[in-house]
């Protein structure tokens, strides 16, 4: 029996150090684990770009239809706002692939640190966003229907604010994601849970990040530079 027992304990331990917490059950090491979160967040990044791709497509069918229209709307949005949304969104980007850098040299505080002012900048988006889209609804100039503006009357005109407020939108939504996502990782961050090792969840929440920054990259001349 104690033959038995020594055998069955060497074959379950087989002199291995037991697995760290984060390593699921299903992985034999964290290469392959990180192999497949990384492969899962590309394919699922992939079907992101297919969801804004359709509405770029119905934008240059709308814009080659309503040229002109989409032209003179696109002179009535706030291009001052969105260019400073556009700088704020790319600096943020840059302190979220910081914050990756910081955490896999151990910097652990200075990666909260970063994290955080990338929400922040996340936030002042979304405020600027909510000015922008106020001055919208006072004006008059709202998607199909609810178009009331009397200064531009080019048949068009409606379609191009349906556009705008669809992508803007979406994307505004995307922000509150994204937002989530790295305060989450914050959040883990500030509890000791990745260092130098283990840090792939901080690099996703970056990756996603720069979609989000990448989207609106396109949406900003497309809608403000026409």
């Amino acid at each position: 029996m104690s033959a038995a027992n020594d055998s069955a304990a060497a074959t379950s331990g087989h002199g291995h150090e037991p697995h760290p917490w984060y390593l699921a059950h299903h992985f034999d090491n964290l290469q392959i684990q990180n192999h497949a979160v990384k492969l899962g967040m590309w394919l699922f990044l992939g079907t992101e770009v297919l969801l804004f791709a359709g509405l770029f497509l119905g934008y240059t069918v709308y814009r080659w239809l309503y040229h002109d229209a989409f032209r003179a709307a696109s002179h009535h949005l706030d291009l001052t706002m969105g260019t400073f949304n556009t700088v704020v969104l790319i600096t943020s980007s840059l302190t979220a692939a910081w914050a990756y850098h910081a955490i896999k040299h151990d910097q652990k505080k200075r990666c909260a640190q970063l994290l955080a002012f990338t929400i922040f900048c996340a936030c002042i988006f979304l405020v600027v966003k909510y000015f922008e889209y106020k001055h919208k609804f006072e004006v008059g100039t709202l998607p199909g229907k609810w178009y009331t503006n009397t200064e531009l009357t080019e048949p068009g005109v409606p379609i191009f604010f349906a556009v705008y407020f669809l992508t803007t939108g979406l994307h505004a939504f995307h922000v509150i994601v994204g937002m989530t996502v790295l305060g989450w990782v914050l959040w883990r961050v500030q509890k000791g849970k990745y260092d130098s090792v283990h840090n792939v969840p901080v690099e996703l929440g970056a990756l996603y990040w720069h979609l989000v920054d990448l989207v609106w990259i396109f949406l900003f001349p497309l809608l403000y530079l026409i």
